[in-house]
């Protein structure tokens, strides 16, 4: 088997996927087989910098690069082979957020991310005006609200993108998007698979006033489908992801996606009646629907999947960001008395000893935002953790109290799909940080949902390999052949899960929990201004 991955690699008959997610960017490379050969990553985090949360260009481009390099360092070491090429390349990225370019390429304000709740007003409107859900990190959301705080860099944007659209378009100078990805930018009409004319046209004589030189469809990225080719590595490109300058231009690009597309890729979910929740940094649910919703709700965004069927997306801006700042601080305390552990043994004790506390953690309360929360209309976060005097206060409920309310916002999403719309899911395909334990955020998971929660063995490659499939698909698919076809018959068909069921003890503890998470929204609003 090494032998022939060397000869792959060596023949450039491997696909290589990259994806810049919320606190690592991960390469992947993987072979004929869609098996991963190589991986390398980057560690990064975003910076709150005058009120917006950001990550620099420089930034963006050394985890690219250093990514690249650890991918590329792990071929040689492995393999004794420099790579030179491969047969096609995919890029995805963090959803939704802001980055407008001039006429020389240059970025006019720094990167918006999705995790920024400052579009309140335009979210509003916009919504009111299309009779479409439109959430506060949409790209829209922050084009229109900088139009309405008259910001001074407007009249200079000749494009407008995400993460993943800037990177393709830097090293292939394609201005495009996948469908999944530019859903979260601007409506998709599912008919023509292309952003929404009627909205399109409403959004020019909304803005009609403030006399700017563009119209909106002017600086759009043209949109895209999985299976069509996006472009090629140009020359700088090349050299911008390969400082070594080894990595050949001309390799073909498939369409850019966004962290959700790649997700439903990873997981086997873009078929009907098929969901995946990503739970990490932050935490979203993507459920194909079969019809669509009754009517338009604000906790319910409504997306593609990368081949343009209708995706409802319940999304919670935070997940485990305060989860693992305890795990930190049991670490550090741990470090205090003198004893060291093991970072992946401290998680794993913890998460299974949540597993022994009361189904509804012995009435305990905790939210942790580090960030504003629209599914519950927050702008901005203070992590709280609440108890009572007469409430079963010990590790493992403070644990699971942790672990549920990191699923807090979600499920009440997840109620309007489930409860409301009676939307019918057959299981929840999970991937991300949380599932990294086994068994224990997939068992929290059901009992949130009260679905059936399953982790493939791939589900830790997550994205990048999510959008290597995509690049994967695009080479090799035949005629016609639709990307669940391709994804069930050439790269998941032996490939099995670990599926938990929710128990009954566990879901009714959850929605106990559930109502203390509700009815104490108020604390956690006196909290913010407390602590301004």
């Amino acid at each position: 088997m090494s032998l022939d991955r060397r000869d792959a690699i060596q023949s450039g008959k491997t696909v290589l996927g990259i994806e810049l997610g919320s606190t690592r960017i991960k390469a992947v490379l993987i072979g004929e087989d869609h098996v991963p050969i190589a991986s390398g990553s980057h560690d990064w985090e975003n910076s709150y910098i005058n009120n917006i949360w950001t990550y620099s260009e420089e930034d963006i481009w050394k985890g690219v690069q250093n990514s690249y390099k650890k991918l590329a360092d792990e071929v040689k070491r492995q393999f004794g082979v420099t790579l030179q090429k491969v047969e096609a390349i995919g890029f995805s990225g963090m959803m939704h957020g802001y980055m407008a370019s001039d006429q020389d390429a240059e970025l006019l304000v720094p990167f918006r991310t999705w995790r920024n709740n400052i579009t309140e007003h335009a979210s509003k409107v916009l919504t009111e005006l299309f009779n479409y859900q439109i959430p506060q990190r949409w790209s829209i959301a922050h084009l229109y609200q900088a139009i309405l705080n008259q910001e001074e860099h407007l009249a200079d944007i000749t494009f407008q993108t995400t993460l993943a659209g800037y990177i393709h378009w830097k090293l292939t100078g394609q201005k495009v998007l996948g469908i999944g990805e530019a859903s979260g930018v601007f409506p998709i009409d599912l008919n023509t698979r292309n952003y929404n004319q009627r909205m399109i046209d409403q959004f020019n004589d909304l803005i009609a006033a403030h006399n700017l030189p563009w119209k909106l469809e002017e600086i759009l990225p043209k949109v895209l489908v999985a299976g069509e080719y996006a472009g090629y590595l140009t020359k700088e490109g090349a050299k911008l992801l390969d400082v070594t300058g080894e990595l050949q231009p001309g390799i073909p690009f498939c369409p850019p996606e966004g962290d959700a597309g790649t997700g439903m890729v990873a997981t086997n979910s873009v078929a009907k009646r098929t969901g995946n929740v990503s739970a990490g940094t932050s935490v979203f649910a993507m459920v194909v629907l079969e019809n669509e919703l009754s009517k338009v709700y604000p906790e319910i965004d409504l997306v593609t999947t990368p081949s343009g069927n209708l995706v409802a997306m319940a999304h919670s801006n935070n997940c485990t960001s305060d989860l693992n700042a305890w795990t930190s601080l049991f670490d550090e305390f741990s470090k205090v008395i003198g004893m060291e552990v093991d970072g992946n043994k401290l998680y794993e004790t913890l998460y299974n000893l949540a597993l022994q506390g009361d189904p509804d953690c012995g009435g305990l309360l905790a939210y942790g935002y580090f960030s504003g929360e629209h599914m519950t209309h927050f702008e901005e976060g203070r992590p709280l953790f609440v108890r009572s005097s007469n409430s079963n206060f010990n590790l493992a409920n403070f644990m699971r109290v942790h672990l549920y309310t990191a699923l807090g916002a979600l499920k009440i999403g997840m109620d309007i799909l489930l409860k409301q719309e009676e939307v019918k899911l057959d299981e929840i395909l999970g991937h991300g940080g949380l599932f990294k334990t086994e068994g224990v955020g997939q068992s929290i998971m059901a009992a949130a949902l009260n679905v059936p929660v399953s982790v493939m063995e791939t589900a830790g490659e997550g994205g990048a390999w999510g959008i290597a499939l995509l690049a994967s698909y695009m080479l090799n698919k035949s005629g016609n052949e639709l990307l669940e076809e391709y994804l069930n018959q050439q790269v998941f068909i032996e490939k099995v899960g670990k599926s938990i069921s929710p128990d009954p003890k566990d879901v009714e503890g959850f929605e106990l929990f559930m109502e203390r998470y509700i009815n104490g929204l108020e604390i956690e609003r006196a909290a913010i201004d407390f602590l301004k």
